[in-house]
């Protein structure tokens, strides 16, 4: 896949624990399965999450569709996975409904749809999920499921890019760069991919370098202390 085209993301464990926790109660189980699902023992996790799961927790709904999807301490089966991300997503549960549209969008297990997958992205998004938010980004983008809205696709972008996520960051910064939907802008480009970079994606900081080739020296250094000064926004 090239630097410029939008990516489709399930969700990252990493960033994920957080809205998890706020949305779940506390009850000792989860937390015993989700300790395990951090450790990797996926047997663990599986043994404590899948009776929460059944009672209707949404959040191990969601645990059991990630473990299916993925094969993690189970056999891999997609249309498990969907079952379990469909009855947390059901819920209201933003994980699950970001994951199940990305499903749709790729055809997994699933007949492709673009519209129910943008509708799901859509709900996600609408709760503040920075990952749904980008993947929604990329369907107004490239008018998959929707009609194509190239600024839509940039106020998308901006939501999840505020919040510190780093892909919507590289695609925001790319779009700065080309002028997609707003006007030209290499000091605002460089400031997202640089961003970008300082989370760890390696092909925002080859962008950037490869963009600074075509900047003044003033211009990255406005840029550099654009980026110092930002702070995240919440969801």
């Amino acid at each position: 896949m090239s630097n410029n085209q939008p990516m489709f993301l399930r969700f990252n464990f990493a960033f994920v624990l957080s809205f998890v926790c706020l949305a779940t109660p506390a009850w000792p189980d989860y937390e015993a399965g989700e300790g395990a699902y951090q450790r990797g023992d996926y047997a663990t996790a599986l043994r404590e999450l899948r009776p929460l799961a059944e009672q209707g927790n949404h959040s191990a709904q969601f645990f059991l569709g990630v473990c299916y999807a993925n094969g993690y301490g189970i056999p891999k089966n997609l249309e498990l996975a969907l079952q379990w991300y469909r009855l947390s997503s059901d819920q209201g549960n933003w994980l699950a409904q970001n994951d199940l549209g990305v499903m749709y969008q790729n055809g997994d297990g699933v007949v492709q749809d673009y519209e129910e997958a943008a509708r799901l992205y859509r709900l996600g998004a609408e709760k503040g999920y920075m990952v749904a938010q980008s993947n929604l980004a990329a369907m107004y983008y490239k008018g998959r499921g929707v009609r194509q809205d190239i600024r839509e696709a940039f106020r998308l972008e901006t939501l999840a890019a505020e919040q510190n996520f780093a892909l919507a960051q590289r695609m925001l910064g790319i779009m700065y760069m080309v002028g997609t939907g707003i006007p030209q802008d290499y000091v605002q480009a460089h400031k997202w991919l640089n961003l970008s970079t300082a989370r760890g994606d390696t092909d925002a900081g080859t962008l950037r370098d490869e963009l600074a080739k075509k900047m003044t020296l003033d211009q990255i250094a406005e840029a550099q202390k654009l980026a110092r000064e930002w702070t995240p926004k919440g969801k």
